[in-house]
């Protein structure tokens, strides 16, 4: 008998009206921090903002190196970071905003997958899911309600 899996995936689109106060700050002080990014080869600039349970919140953006497989991305240093120093306190949310380069409209990005990995990591240890806000050009939240919605057929034991 053959079987079949199938995974359906959805992100919701929000206008800024509808967004909440947290999702509002947390975006800000993502598109905040982007405009520091060190990122002089691509001219992408990417910043994150990350949510703790217990309310801190962490930023971070992407860094670049002439040697391109070392450099970091926006929310891996984010989640490095927060995890790094807060490793028992589960992160809640994570806003991402992007753009081209300094004074550009921004760019509607999804985290890469070596991020998508490290959040699927995340939401493993602590068994529940990261809303991933990402903001897009014209004030569009686009949300993820973990990263199952990002990446459904992430690196685990689809037998459990």
């Amino acid at each position: 008998m053959k079987k079949r899996i199938e995974i359906n995936v959805a992100l919701e689109v929000f206008a800024k009206e509808e967004w909440s106060e947290i999702d509002a700050s947390l975006l800000a002080e993502a598109e905040r921090i982007l405009e520091i990014a060190h990122a002089p080869y691509s001219n992408f600039l990417v910043g994150a903002a990350l949510l703790l349970e217990d309310g801190q919140i962490f930023s971070a953006n992407n860094q670049e190196n002439v040697s391109f497989p070392v450099g970091v991305c926006a929310e891996r240093a984010v989640l490095s970071y927060a995890m790094g120093n807060n490793p028992n306190t589960a992160p809640v949310k994570l806003a991402i905003v992007a753009k081209r380069r300094a004074g550009m409209e921004l760019a509607t990005v999804t985290p890469c997958g070596l991020c998508r990995q490290t959040i699927n990591e995340y939401e493993f240890k602590f068994g529940k899911p990261i809303e991933i806000l990402m903001l897009g050009p014209g004030d569009e939240m686009y949300r993820a309600s973990g990263i199952d919605q990002l990446l459904p057929f992430r690196f685990s034991d689809l037998n459990s």
